[in-house]
């Protein structure tokens, strides 16, 4: 039986189904121009030349699972304001499923509004809560989920610390996804950190790792047994089976069954570092349904978090270009 290629991998893709449960937001952007400032406060004017609205958080993990061409099942909850309805329209928009999407009248939707003038942010406007889902909520939540997850071929945990994803739910889920032998890769923050024990894949990046251990220690360049000791801790702590950290300009980090692997950063021209974490988890995914080894996951996804950075703005990764920069970097599968 032949060998598949990079690019049955990428074939294999369009038939995997993923399932993102966690924080969705709605990214608004005013960009304008400043050139006084106000006679009410020593702050800019701003004349506004144009909004824009786009999906943020867990949604725009969606939006990059469809870019690499798979289907994704999105299960969150947002608001039953206005924000929540830009929010539905935008999935609409972007041809995106919103049966898993819960609505309650007790919480607002996630929006982060950044306000831009020559090129700068001059300021950014959070609306939103962080309080943990009601029992009600939490009860509609997990029956979306239930309906997605017989559907589905990995589950992406998409944590942002609004609440969506709170101990019990995440313990929950990692046990009902278990029980149907679906894998779990996490994106984690701080809040849930030690709570998404035997999943399939952690993604930290170092800030992560050190906050969400309370531990201190160098660069892994500079300080790689102190980095590797908090490895060590973390699959002590959660037992997952393959861990990916981030490590920013020192490139990636993974470990799977004692091998360890370590990865540089690809030199680029970096325009904007938004939304690579989300492209990194996505692409992670998709690897880990199609059973990829650690090292080659890595490898994909430290490719495809670097081709984002070099655009502005949170955008989803292009599949097309990151199966070219593969199979130039001679990415083997095995």
């Amino acid at each position: 039986m032949p060998t598949p290629s990079l690019t049955d991998l990428f074939n294999d893709f369009n038939r995997l189904r993923v399932l993102i449960i966690g924080d969705v937001m709605v990214d608004a952007y005013v960009w304008g121009r400043a050139t006084r400032l106000s006679p009410e406060a020593p702050v800019p004017v701003v004349h506004v030349a144009r909004t824009e609205n786009r999906l943020g958080g867990a949604a725009n993990v969606a939006l990059n699972v469809q870019a690499l061409g798979a289907t994704p099942l999105l299960c969150a909850v947002i608001g039953t304001d206005a924000g929540g309805d830009q929010l539905l329209q935008l999935l609409h928009d972007s041809d995106l499923p919103a049966d898993g999407i819960i609505r309650s009248a007790s919480r607002p939707t996630t929006v982060k509004q950044r306000i831009l003038a020559q090129g700068q942010q001059l300021l950014r406007i959070d609306s939103e809560v962080e309080t943990d889902l009601d029992t009600n909520e939490s009860a509609q939540l997990l029956s979306a989920y239930d309906d997605l997850l017989a559907r589905a071929d990995v589950v992406v945990f998409e944590d942002y610390d609004k609440g969506v994803l709170s101990e019990a739910i995440i313990t929950e889920c990692i046990a009902r996804a278990r029980q149907r032998n679906i894998p779990t890769v996490v994106d984690p923050k701080k809040k849930n950190f030690l709570a998404y024990r035997h999943c399939t894949l952690f993604k930290p990046n170092l800030k992560e790792l050190r906050e969400g251990l309370k531990l201190e220690f160098g660069d892994p360049v500079a300080d790689r047994a102190g980095f590797e000791a908090a490895v060590v801790r973390l699959k002590e702590e959660l037992t997952p089976e393959i861990v990916l950290v981030t490590l920013s300009e020192y490139g990636v980090f993974a470990q799977q069954n004692g091998q360890k692997t370590y990865l540089p950063a690809h030199l680029r021209t970096i325009s904007d570092v938004s939304g690579a974490g989300d492209t990194v988890i996505s692409i992670a995914a998709l690897c880990v349904a199609l059973g990829r080894p650690a090292a080659f996951t890595a490898a994909l996804a430290n490719l495809g978090g670097g081709l984002v950075c070099e655009q502005v703005g949170v955008v989803p990764v292009e599949k097309q270009r990151l199966l070219e920069e593969a199979q130039e970097a001679g990415l083997a599968l095995r």
